[in-house]
């Protein structure tokens, strides 16, 4: 799979966790002559959607076991790491409680709320069914590609920093799922009339 393939399944198939899904834990020791390559390695992990346990033990959804696998290896640094894949981790505070600091989890509700604020102002009831939305009147294919760019672009990188993590491992007023439903929502009611628009002036219409 290319890394453009990977970044479309990552923003537009969101994948959550389910409650017993094994998880991915990352344990590596680079030598202080290999800073920069620790510096890399953490940027990348943290964009993968990684939490930090410690220094050098980082954790993730199972699913996501194949991009750090990759990433380990595109920074040259898989012989230095050991991969786990293993059950939840047996915390001595609630494991809710040690989630919230691995992946700083205020932060990503900052993140989900900003986009709820933004886009939800354009579906009435963000939580409609699939077929109700469908029976919609199309939208307009130049206001489409508009608002869909937009909506892409605002929606992008939150996928990369909430890897969809379990309900075990959130608190219960997470406004996760309510953006990943919207997304999926506002992909309906513009993705196809958006590329409408882009056929057309390609052919010059």
């Amino acid at each position: 799979m290319t890394e453009l393939e990977r970044g479309d399944r990552r923003i537009f198939s969101y994948r959550g966790q389910k409650d017993g899904e094994p998880w991915c834990l990352v344990s590596y020791s680079l030598p202080e002559v290999d800073r920069s390559k620790r510096v890399q390695l953490r940027r990348t992990l943290t964009g993968l959607g990684f939490g930090a346990v410690t220094d050098g033990l980082w954790i993730a959804p199972g699913h996501l076991h194949a991009e750090v696998e990759d990433a380990l290896a595109a920074l040259e640094v898989r012989e230095r790491a050991t991969i786990f894949i293993t059950q939840t981790p047996l915390t001595a505070e609630p494991f809710a409680q040690a989630a919230a600091q691995w992946w700083e989890l205020d932060r990503l509700v900052a993140r989900h709320t900003e986009f709820l604020d933004r886009y939800e102002q354009y579906v009435p009831d963000a939580l409609r069914t699939q077929q109700a939305a469908s029976s919609q009147p199309p939208a307009d294919p130049r206001e489409a590609f508009v608002l869909w760019l937009r909506c892409v672009d605002d929606w992008k990188t939150i996928p990369y920093v909430d890897p969809g993590l379990p309900a075990s491992a959130l608190p219960p007023d997470w406004p996760g799922m309510r953006s990943v439903e919207l997304f999926a929502q506002l992909r309906r009611s513009w993705a196809e009339p958006a590329r409408s628009h882009v056929r057309e002036v390609a052919a010059g219409k």
